[in-house]
This record gives structure tokens, sequence and C-alpha cells, in this order.
């Protein structure tokens, strides 16, 4: 007869029975194995740096000036009675050309004046000293005791020949006013204004016109006083480089620093250089170069110091002037010597080697000898270099 459990204890028998089969299925089930974490290192973008030498520049900017601005007096008066037609405001004339005329009538007369009284100075003279031979002659026939000046008709003598003197000076005197008579360019020039036409009566003093010199042009150009340790010595005869737009071109001049004017401006605690341009307006040039013309306003790199090897990098990417490296497949910092920032750069002249790799791209938790990956295309272009040991950065200053 088969044993029948009761109902009321089934349910426990089949618990059992299931947590004891579990229990089996647990024992023969492999362990899972066991993954070590394993964390990739972030990818990052170099860029090789290269050493080289370098020039610093200067930038300034001012207005284009002439050397010399002169303005025209008459020296003479009169009537004007000729204005050159070159002799306008913005014309150009050349040294020796003749601007305007006053009238020269009363002074060719005075001239004449001046010469006649000369010959007739010279006729009085000739008259004496024949006059004082013939008082000495006939005082030796009459005494053989010594001549007295008077005698002689010496002071007659000395008095025409003042005379003659006077009249001399007198011609010259004469001769000078005619001459002012003509108002002439002192040198090439352009003509910044006029304040005569025919007809018009000056007096002496009176303003005939202002000129500028075209044989020079200057520009003013301040200097910040910390910028002047990047000039070569002094920056005297340091070459300058001009640029402007003029209409939608842009050009470039060559200048040179002539001088400084020695000391700090009071207002703007700038230090000025003065640099000077030869022949601005092409008179005297066969070049086909852009004319200069005054009033421009430049922009003006002026050439500085020499350095020996140098590396410009971006000023961003320096924390302390330190700069991240990515070598041997970590990070790695350098401490630099920052030379110059200029913008968005700066100049580096010592803590870098030729061919350390730069890294540009940021880093969100960067620790110094974490591991970086570089990309492919980027590992394969980044290669170690094979060539010589690279040499450290040095600053002229230290040769």
């Amino acid at each position: 007869m088969p044993l029948r459990v009761p109902r009321a204890v089934l349910p426990f028998v089949v618990l059992i029975a299931a947590i004891a089969l579990f229990a089996v299925f647990m024992a023969f089930k492999k362990a899972p194995e066991k993954k070590e974490d394993k964390q990739e290192a972030p990818f990052v973008s170099v860029e090789r740096i290269e050493l080289h030498p370098m020039t610093l520049t200067v930038t300034s900017q001012g207005l284009v000036k002439a050397k010399y601005e002169t303005d025209l007096l008459a020296q003479v008066s009169g009537e004007i009675v000729k204005v050159a037609p070159g002799f306008v405001r913005g014309g150009l004339v050349k040294k020796g050309d003749l601007l305007a005329q006053i009238d020269p009538f009363n002074y060719e007369v005075k001239l004449q004046q001046a010469r006649a009284n000369l010959a007739s100075a010279r006729a009085s003279f000739i008259l004496e000293r024949a006059q004082g031979k013939v008082a000495e002659a006939e005082w030796e026939k009459i005494t053989s005791a010594e001549p007295s000046d008077l005698g002689l008709r010496k002071p007659q003598q000395e008095q025409a020949l003042a005379a003659v003197k006077a009249a001399e000076a007198g011609v010259k005197q004469a001769s000078k006013d005619l001459e002012r008579t003509k108002i002439i360019a002192p040198f090439d020039a352009l003509i910044a204004g006029r304040s005569v036409s025919p007809g018009t009566f000056v007096n002496i003093g009176t303003s005939i016109g202002r000129v500028m010199d075209v044989s020079k042009a200057e520009v003013r150009l301040p200097v910040p006083s910390n910028e002047l340790e990047f000039l070569e010595g002094d920056g005297l005869q340091a070459p300058v480089e001009l640029s402007a737009t003029l209409g939608n071109q842009a050009y470039r001049w060559n200048a040179t620093i002539a001088r400084d004017e020695g000391v700090v401006d009071d207002n703007s605690r700038m230090f000025y250089l003065v640099a000077e341009i030869s022949d601005p307006y092409n008179l005297h040039s066969n070049s086909k170069q852009k004319r200069l013309p005054f009033g421009t306003y430049v922009t003006a790199e002026i050439t500085g110091r020499q350095l020996a090897s140098a590396a410009e990098v971006p000023r961003s990417l320096l924390r302390d002037d330190k700069i991240a490296l990515f070598s041997n497949d970590k990070l790695t910092y350098t401490t630099v010597e920052v030379v110059r920032h200029q913008g968005k750069s700066s100049i580096v002249t010592a803590g870098l080697n030729n061919g350390d790799m730069m890294i540009t791209s940021s880093l969100q938790y960067p620790i110094e000898g974490m591991s970086l990956a570089l990309e492919k295309d980027a590992a394969a272009e980044y290669q170690p270099l094979t060539t010589a040991e690279p040499s450290p950065v040095t600053d002229d200053k230290e040769s």
C-alpha cells in the first residue's frame, strides 16, 4: 500500500526539494572569472617644439610728419605781381623754384642808384689818391723835412676809401633786396598753404605761405618703458618697417630710428623714439613704391635684439611658467624661462629642448606622471627623434 503524504505537509515537502535542487546547482556552477579593472589612458594632442634664432620686435604707432616745416615770410615790402602755378596747397616743388614775385621795380632802381654811388665813390678815391701824390711831390721840392699826414692828404684818402666801402655795401644791400623780391622754395617741398595772391601788398614779415620738406619724413613712436629691454642697445639706427592701409590696399615702407627724445612723457609715461624715412614722396627715386603722405597713421615694427635660440608657444598653455609635456607616454611638467608675452603667444628661451612634445589639449584632472596616449595619426606623426641629442634653449644674453 503506497505511502500517502498528508495534504497539509505537501507544500513543505515541495519547498524543501526546491531548496535542495538549488543547493546542488550552485555547488556545481563555475565561479565567474575575475576581470581586472583597466582604465584607459586619456588621449592628448601634442605639438613638437622647434627651437630657432628669433628677432624680437617692438610695435608702436604714430603719424608721419615732415622733418622740417617752414613759414615763408616777406623780407621786403611791395605788391605780389606773380604767383607760380605750382604754388598751391598740395603742390610739390623743387629747391630753388620760384613761388611768387614781389614787384621788383623800386628795388631795381635802388640797385642802380647804389651802383652809381659806388662808381662816384671810387672816382673820388682815385682823385684823392692822385692829389696826395701831387702834394707829396710838391713837399719834396720845397723841403727835406718829413711831411705831415695832413699835408699828404692821407685823412682825405681814408675818407674817400671809407666812402667806397660804404657804397659797396650799399650795392650788396640793394642787390640782396632785389633778390628777396623772389620767393624761392628753400628745399624740395610740399606746399602746405599759400597766403597771398597777385595784387596782395605785403610788408616785411607778412606770411607768404608754408612749406614742408619732402626729403625726409619722421614718425614719433611711443614705446612703453618695459618694452625698451627688447631693443638692441638704445635702439638707435634700428630698422623699422612701417605699414598702413591706403584705400583697400596695405603698403609697407622702410625707415630707421634716427634719435630718441631722451625723456619719459609726463602724461603718458611713454618713451619716444623718432623714425626717419627718406624721400617719402619718391621725388628722387625710380622705385614704384607707394608714396607715404604726411599725416598718414602708420604701425611700426621696430627690429629689436636677437635671440640665439627660442620657441614661441601659446600663452594659454603656460601655468606658473610651466608647460605640460608628453614624455614616454606620461604627463610631465617643465619650468621655462619666458622672455616676453606678446598677444596670445609667449617667447621661451630656456627649459625646452628641440623635439619636446608639448601637450596642446586640455586634461580634466591632470596629475604629473599619469599615463597618456596619442591618437594613431598623431602617434605616427610624432615618432621620437633619432637625431643628435637636443641642445637646451639658450638666450643670447648668456653667449
